[in-house]
């Protein structure tokens, strides 16, 4: 029996790059075909509600940024347990949330492996719907990383035959009512 596992996008899209999980979670959505044991989540600010994504899931990958020092785009993959670890380091919304709700849920007896993918932002203060073109530059190596990711536990997604670019995905993201996305 395959791995149930969920796919969270994080971020807020109304600070520039604190969206890219969010983004990068609705291009998956909408440019591969989904198998049924994957479940693609956009966690935006779902916070705490989150929680039984870790309980009821064998493995939660989550996609977003870090607040590490280093050069914007630069991708990090490590687990939950490394991420609790951290101690002071965590300095956005998103990461002192999951922290605690990793923290809490670690205390239950059911609870699926937990596995971050993310990216050190460029600008995560200004409020702008979008990524920064440093960005959004580096947004193929991050899919290709979380493709990866999902790769190791047995899950290939295949590219539907019609794609929609990272930009449109931004676009129809942050603009909902514009159109919908097919």
């Amino acid at each position: 029996m395959s791995k149930k596992i969920a796919l969270i996008g994080m971020g807020n899209i109304m600070f520039h790059d604190e969206g890219l999980g969010t983004y990068l979670a609705k291009y998956l959505e909408i440019n591969y075909e989904i198998p049924v044991n994957l479940e693609i989540v956009d966690g935006g600010l779902l916070g705490f509600s989150l929680m039984t994504y870790y309980q009821e899931y064998d493995k939660v990958l989550i996609v977003g940024i870090n607040s590490k020092k280093g050069v914007p785009g630069d991708i990090s993959r490590y687990s939950g347990e490394e991420m609790m670890a951290m101690g002071a380091t965590r300095q956005t919304a998103n990461e002192v949330e999951l922290t605690m709700m990793l923290e809490i849920c670690s205390f239950h007896e059911e609870m699926g492996e937990v596995e971050l993918v993310t990216m050190i932002p460029e600008d995560i203060i200004d409020v702008c719907n979008g990524l920064t073109d440093t960005i959004l530059q580096k947004i193929p190596e991050l899919l290709d990383t979380t493709l990866l990711a999902l790769q190791e536990e047995g899950i290939v997604l295949r590219s539907k035959e019609k794609t929609v670019s990272f930009d449109e995905i931004i676009h129809q993201v942050s603009n909902p009512m514009t159109q919908r996305m097919s």
